[in-house]
């Protein structure tokens, strides 16, 4: 009699003792996946304030007229087609990002707009889309070409066609671009890049957008510029 009362205890005391193990499971992973959650909220409210506003680099207008400094609000990048490591070097790249872009190019269709750097580094690719050297200067007469990468910012570029607009804010105004021509080219074909005598913009990527390893083509975007709004 004694021992099956004492067996039956015994089975309540297990079954209590894995229940209340059971529960201190759930509160662990709860209380896991809560810090994970406010970590990856907190890194992504930095990342936000880190870019939310950008302010651009004095430069010369297209009258040879020193530019003002222009502050910029910027959204958060839409990474959801971006690579995985393409989110991570842009990431990296937030963190010592210091100098002053030229730009700020705006396709609103494609939900692009993207700090413009001077050069096609490594980094400033990473953090944004540069000035392929030697070509026109922002606000400058000329083609101003423009490089990003396919699997980051200039991801979207695919869906782009002719007539759409693109929007460079620089420290003079706004300059609307009207998209004229999209072709695919060799690597080793610079005419694209050739000197024009009106102001012109040539976004330039490689292609295939999701080829696996170095694309062995690039994908030109040409617009043409339609006018100056100036900045009040």
């Amino acid at each position: 009699m004694h021992s099956s009362n004492l067996k039956r205890k015994l089975g309540w005391l297990e079954a209590t003792l894995f229940i209340g193990g059971l529960a201190l499971l759930a509160v662990f992973f709860q209380v896991r996946a809560s810090s994970e959650l406010q970590r990856s909220g907190g890194v992504q409210a930095f990342l936000d304030a880190e870019i939310s506003q950008v302010q651009l680099k004095h430069g010369k207008g297209v009258n040879g007229k020193d530019g003002q400094l222009a502050v910029v609000d910027l959204k958060a990048p839409d990474q959801a087609l971006w690579s995985e490591q393409r989110v991570i070097d842009y990431e990296e790249s937030l963190k010592t990002g210091k100098d002053l872009p030229l730009a700020v190019l705006t396709i609103e269709k494609l939900g692009i707009q993207v700090p413009v750097y001077d050069g096609t580094d490594e980094f400033n690719l990473n953090r944004g889309v540069g000035r392929i050297k030697g070509t026109a200067a922002i606000d400058g007469q000329g083609n101003l070409g423009i490089a990003g990468h396919r699997d980051g910012f200039f991801r979207a570029l695919e869906d782009i066609k002719e007539g759409d607009v693109i929007e460079l804010l620089t420290t003079q105004g706004i300059i609307n671009y009207n998209v004229s021509s999209i072709e695919i080219v060799e690597p080793t074909d610079v005419s694209v890049l050739a000197a024009t005598t009106s102001s012109t913009i040539t976004l330039v990527t490689c292609y295939p957008f999701y080829y696996v390893g170095h694309a062995p083509k690039r994908y030109i975007v040409k617009a043409e510029a339609e006018h100056l709004l100036a900045i009040n």
